[in-house]
């Protein structure tokens, strides 16, 4: 389990002025709050926490050589970048589009697990599970073979939402996901068979140089935390039996590329989803727009996408 960097400096006098620039931020005092955060550090050279809040209040004011200086400190400070800098160094085009630190998302997964669920049915409206369960189901009827399946990987399982949903039709459901706080909640459902914490390329790997094979292997709303798709798609590919069927969410965009949206989540375009499957020698059977997650009340937009072995 990652460890979540911690909020406080070590210093009393640097960690009250982060305090109080965090009550400033929350007043709507910007350039205050980034005086203060200023001297935080100056107390503290060390304090990444400070300098993360300190990049984003520098951004937001217009400062964007200098907030892009801040996130750089942090990544100098926490080799792991548990608090996700390099991301905004990504979107302020001061690195390059990579797969996110996996210590960021397990930190931030772990952190979220308590309220997980909640949060995306009751905030977001998250429908992810029941977009994979509907597009498999039409695939299978346009195959015309039964909806049931054998070995079957829930990639992300998260706490478990997907795999409730293809739970009745599968007859041995396994699930991967980088934070453990996750699977232990999976965990407490009882509904998988085997549970893993891990890498999702990592994981697929092993199971396919240990001759393990799935007939369906579903993927929600994970393949958002990575930037280029063809090595996951074609290590998915890899695990399949003959004939087994893949599905998955991601966000999207008007664009053929991939870019890191203002929520820090990789959008995927469809040009690039489409060269994914074909790379990995898989038969596109369905790449529908559909939306998972609303954002402040609007569709975030998507791609649900099926192919075959």
């Amino acid at each position: 389990m990652t460890t979540a960097l911690p909020q406080s400096s070590g210093d009393l006098i640097a960690d009250r002025r982060f305090a109080i620039a965090q009550e400033l931020l929350a007043r709507g005092d910007l350039a205050g709050a980034a005086d203060l955060l200023v001297q935080a550090i100056e107390a503290a050279p060390r304090f990444a926490s400070a300098w993360f809040a300190l990049g984003g209040l520098r951004e937001k004011l217009g400062n964007c050589d200098e907030a892009i200086a801040a996130f750089q400190q942090v990544c100098a400070l926490d080799a792991e970048d548990r608090l996700g800098a390099g991301l905004h160094l990504v979107r302020l085009g001061a690195l390059p589009a990579g797969d996110m630190p996996a210590a960021y998302v397990r930190a931030l997964y772990d952190q979220f697990a308590p309220h997980f669920e909640t949060t995306l049915n009751d905030g977001l409206g998250y429908r992810g599970p029941q977009l994979l369960h509907d597009a498999v189901a039409a695939a299978c009827t346009a195959e015309r073979r039964p909806m049931q399946f054998a070995a079957t990987l829930d990639l992300g399982c998260g706490t478990g939402l997907a795999g409730a949903a293809f739970r009745p039709m599968v007859r041995e459901l396994t699930g991967v996901d980088l934070s453990e706080r996750m699977v232990e909640r999976a965990r407490a459902k009882n509904i998988y068979d085997r549970l893993a914490t891990g890498d999702l390329a990592q994981f697929l790997h092993a199971e396919a140089h240990g001759g393990r094979r799935y007939e369906l292997i579903v993927a929600a709303d994970v393949l958002i935390y990575l930037a280029w798709l063809p090595s996951v798609i074609a290590a998915a590919a890899r695990a399949l039996a003959p004939g087994g069927l893949l599905a998955f969410t991601v966000e999207t965009h008007a664009g053929d590329d991939v870019i890191l949206g203002e929520k820090l989540r990789y959008q995927h375009g469809a040009a690039h989803v489409r060269a994914a499957i074909s790379g990995a020698g898989l038969t596109l059977l369905a790449l529908n727009d559909a939306w998972a997650r609303q954002e402040a009340g609007v569709a975030a937009p998507g791609l649900v996408v099926v192919a075959r072995s």
